[in-house]
């Protein structure tokens, strides 16, 4: 594809993704005028139609953009370095991390504050962490880069663990706690204040500078460890950074949302539907139009049976695990 129409794309894509965080804002159960929204003759304090849009709704889209963007990117860079089509952050472990975390700071009343975010976000991120460290551990100690085989099997293996675990320690609790748990497996927006959202920036950043220097690597890698080393790649390298830079994205959205299903799976194939498999147009693509897909489920979560809001994961599995099956019969064939 040629750079100016990878441009193209990509702006395009940009373009809905604006679009997205624009209007979606301005969508809900309750109605609110844009005039009266950026009035600012009327204090905040008696401007109902600001504090829906700019406490109520603004952050959850925003938080909604970031999830989407890095659990797609995180999906696309996931089943390039495993060139696994069906490859995600469940994949290698990554979520189940988040969810032990997130479960035993529930259960256990675990009393931490860090820069104005709870001890759930903290623990969920930590689990993350420390699941990658584990799955890195078992498998990266290879003298020509990590088997995509081992991966896949430490990353389901950790995954089964840590999901027993989970169950485990929600035996354990009461029954408040226990409605808090699963309420967070479901995937959550309910994003009530920015500071988890600029705890999570910083992360997203340092995931953001691995990834931008990945496409032309993934291009190659996706030929098998062999061929891209020798094109000059080193595979080893390439293979750390895609790795760390994929799995910090995914805590971080974990640590926002909890484990919002489908997306890392759903939003790569759909993309290169449109795009084909240039990762230089892929990648970003893919984080924008996670972005806009996710913004568009939460919109659906929270609106479909206003005043009820539905946990924005049963929107994203009701969406994405057809498509997982049509993708799964296309394999077949």
């Amino acid at each position: 594809m040629a750079a100016e129409t990878r441009g193209y794309v990509i702006g395009g894509f940009a373009v809905l993704a604006v679009a997205a965080c624009l209007l979606a804002p301005l969508v809900g159960s309750t109605s609110i005028q844009v005039s009266r929204v950026f009035d600012r003759s009327i204090p905040f304090a008696d401007n109902l139609d600001a504090q829906i849009f700019f406490i109520a709704r603004l952050p959850r889209v925003l938080a909604a953009a970031l999830v989407g963007a890095s659990l797609a990117a995180a999906g696309t860079v996931f089943q390039a370095l495993l060139r696994n089509p069906l490859a995600s952050a469940d994949t290698l472990g990554v979520s189940g991390g988040a969810a032990l975390g997130a479960t035993a700071a529930i259960t256990f009343h675990l009393d931490l504050t860090m820069f104005g975010i709870s001890a759930v976000p903290i623990a969920s991120l930590a689990g993350s962490i420390g699941a990658l460290i584990v799955v890195y551990t078992l498998v990266a100690a290879r003298r020509r880069g990590m088997a995509a085989t081992g991966l896949l099997l430490a990353g389901i293996a950790l995954n089964a663990f840590s999901l027993a675990l989970v169950l485990f320690i929600q035996s354990l609790a009461d029954p408040a706690e226990t409605f808090r748990i699963v309420r967070w497996l479901m995937g959550s927006l309910d994003v009530g204040s920015y500071s988890p959202i600029a705890a999570a920036v910083p992360l997203l950043a340092i995931a953001a500078i691995g990834l931008v220097s990945l496409p032309r690597q993934l291009d190659l890698m996706s030929l098998g460890g062999d061929a891209a080393a020798s094109r000059g790649v080193d595979v080893r390298r390439t293979e750390r950074i895609a790795l760390l830079s994929a799995s910090l994205a995914t805590g971080a959205a974990v640590s926002l949302a909890g484990p919002v299903s489908f997306i890392g799976i759903v939003v790569p194939h759909l993309v290169r539907l449109v795009t084909g498999s240039d990762h230089r147009v892929v990648l970003p693509a893919a984080a924008l139009f996670g972005a806009t897909f996710l913004i568009g489920c939460d919109l659906l979560a929270r609106t479909a049976f206003a005043p009820i809001e539905l946990p924005v994961g049963i929107v994203t599995a009701l969406v994405g695990a057809p498509f997982f099956m049509w993708l799964l019969m296309r394999k077949i064939r």
